[in-house]
């Protein structure tokens, strides 16, 4: 299956990967990523140490809640979240992760709001395993140890068995399905029955909350936290969204069943803080609030990250190459700006045009490429605090959109 119209078949012969191209190029690399166990045991490692860190800092906004409006400026929406959530932000997160010139393993974000790329992560080293003979698959127990969160998390609110799963996603974007149809199948694997829809059919019942009028257990929550609030602009010269009001009536059903120990949510809600961008600057200008453990892996792996606010636009423009501009809720390269990779001209605009409460800076790191001149970023699943696969990007500059998805394994040898 070296010809990629084969693979392409293959792919289709899934009936969970989505489309094999992209604007008419290919979407996967048929030539796996492999890495060394040791480079595996760092990323895990890595991976799990950024998870730690997130905790620390909830632990650290749980007394002391007024940064949530001095640091954060959280919308009341999504302050009511934080609050409803007590704490509660994890069961499943990725962390991109990068290799640097200088050998140190830098994070550029946890995505632990909705994460991505379980279907690739997982088929795609399916079909492309016989190809890489004598390597080993790092992602073939990622849905058994999904399932397993799944199960724990809602274990931790009620001793009666997990039997109904209603998965919340943006029924309207088709790009979800994959992970959609992923989900739904390991679930009915276990005998969980699955029930998928969008926040607008979700319904407060006496009991707890249905979807689609049929109640559910667990909510597994792909819809984004910022997309559940007030929805706001971080362009100055941005018209806004067309449909920026929160989405009130569904979001208090399920915050408040929540409340009331009747649903279990995974991913928590507590997560709209920690996906928040925001939160690698605190680690920043707020550093001497966490232990010395903790202080010594944010300089080993989050790279040097402020807010906006913090920083002199003068110096942003004569170190330009030096820094990277990202929105609080950007992703897939959204609303971010690489000053190495574009002009002093548009990098110029993009520091003027930029809502400062809305805004990091973070200290770009060089990238050891591979031989052909890709970038690749590691994507580690984390579930329920320890690294449970790989899914690899690869690219030519910053992470965005239209990276190239790798499989990825590990040899010789196992992690």
């Amino acid at each position: 299956m070296d010809d990629y119209a084969d693979f392409a078949r293959a792919v289709y012969a899934t009936g969970v990967l989505s489309d094999p191209w992209l604007w008419g190029e290919p979407r996967f690399r048929l030539q796996g990523v492999v890495i060394s166990p040791e480079l595996a045991a760092r990323l895990a490692e890595a991976a799990e140490a950024v998870t730690y860190l997130h905790q620390a800092l909830v632990e650290i906004l749980l007394d002391a809640p007024g940064h949530l409006t001095a640091f954060y400026h959280l919308t009341p929406f999504q302050q009511m979240m934080w609050y409803a959530s007590g704490g509660l932000w994890h069961g499943m997160a990725r962390a991109d992760l990068f290799l640097c010139t200088d050998g140190h393993i830098r994070c550029c974000e946890l995505n632990s709001d909705t994460p991505s790329g379980q279907p690739e992560a997982v088929w795609l080293n399916r079909l492309r395993q016989a190809a890489h003979p004598g390597l080993d698959d790092p992602n073939t127990q990622f849905p058994a140890r999904f399932i397993a969160m799944l199960r724990e998390s809602h274990a931790k609110r009620t001793e009666a068995p997990l039997t109904r799963v209603g998965i919340v996603y943006p029924t309207e974007l088709t790009e979800d399905l994959c992970m959609i149809t992923a989900f739904s199948r390991w679930l009915e694997a276990e005998n969980i029955q699955v029930i998928v829809g969008s926040p607008y059919n979700l319904r407060r019942t006496p009991t707890g909350v249905a979807l689609l009028g049929e109640p559910v257990d667990l909510v597994l929550r792909h819809y984004k936290t910022d997309w559940w609030g007030e929805r706001l602009p971080v362009w100055a010269d941005a018209e806004g969204y067309p449909d920026d009001e929160p989405l009130t009536e569904p979001l208090l059903a399920l915050l408040d069943a929540d409340l009331q120990g009747q649903v279990t949510v995974v991913n928590p809600f507590g997560a709209v803080v920690t996906q928040n961008k925001l939160s690698l600057a605190f680690f920043w200008e707020e550093m001497t609030r966490f232990p010395s453990e903790a202080q010594d892996l944010i300089r080993r792996f989050i790279p040097e990250t402020y807010r906006l606010t913090s920083m002199d636009n003068e110096r942003l423009l004569d170190e330009r190459e030096q820094w990277v501009l990202k929105s609080d809720y950007g992703c897939e390269g959204a609303e971010t700006v690489c000053g190495a990779f574009v002009t002093p001209e548009i990098w110029e605009k993009a520091v003027e045009l930029a809502l400062p409460e809305h805004f990091v800076v973070q200290r770009f790191f060089e990238v050891q490429a591979d031989a052909e001149g890709w970038l690749p970023n590691y994507g580690v699943f984390v579930l329920g605090g320890s690294a449970a696969g790989f899914f690899t990007r690869l690219s030519k500059a910053s992470t965005e959109y239209n990276a190239i998805t790798a499989p990825t394994f590990i040899g010789p040898g196992c992690l």
